[in-house]
């Protein structure tokens, strides 16, 4: 499983932080961080999902209040939002 997280479209609500502890605030830029993500294109990151972590970062997404988190199984399917 993967996560992708537009770091663009991040509002700076925090909610994926109470989530999911891959996630954390960056305060200087209002913004959250996706902890061991590789920038793959300008401000979108993406990571593998531990399978430890799978339920974390599912709920990360779903309370993203502007669907900048998107997770997808290991066959690229979209499963959130």
């Amino acid at each position: 499983m993967r996560i992708e997280y537009d770091r663009e479209t991040c509002i700076g609500m925090f909610q994926c932080v109470d989530e999911w502890d891959a996630f954390v605030k960056n305060l200087d830029d209002g913004k959250a961080d996706l902890e061991g993500a590789e920038e793959v294109d300008e401000q979108l990151f993406v990571r593998e999902v531990p399978e430890d972590a799978e339920f974390d970062a599912k709920f990360a997404a779903r309370v993203c209040p502007v669907d900048a988190i998107t997770v997808y199984d290991d066959d690229g399917e979209q499963l959130v939002p």
